[in-house]
């Protein structure tokens, strides 16, 4: 039982971690304590099915993703960062004249060519 303990606070750590989340930003979203959040996350406290119903409501997973590998974990949840910076930046983009958005994308061009350079 404690090696399953252990999985899911690992799972629950490493899908905080991918959506960027603190532990107290976890505690906060699902109105749990920091202490609890970080026992459960190093497996040494036995996780009730209400307060994980709390955790994954909080990191917005589906429940099934508490138990999915990993390397799909952060597949799914990548996708989802990314869609949701994208519906971000758009609706921040929603009103704004076209010179406005022209800028914006001269902009990031040439930011992302100057990343670009410098990993190369």
């Amino acid at each position: 039982m404690a090696d399953f303990i252990k999985m899911v606070g690992d799972q629950i750590r490493s899908i905080r971690k991918i959506k960027g989340m603190t532990q107290e930003q976890l505690a906060e979203r699902s109105g749990l304590s920091f202490s609890y959040i970080s026992d459960v996350e190093r497996g040494t406290r036995n996780i009730s099915l209400e307060s994980l119903g709390k955790i994954i409501s909080a990191l917005n997973v589906k429940p099934v993703q508490i138990f999915e590998d990993m390397d799909k974990l952060r597949l799914d949840i990548g996708s989802d960062v990314v869609r949701n910076k994208i519906e971000e930046l758009n609706a921040q983009l929603h009103d704004r004249e076209a010179e406005d958005i022209e800028f914006v994308i001269k902009v990031t061009r040439e930011f992302l060519n100057a990343v670009d350079r410098r990993y190369k």
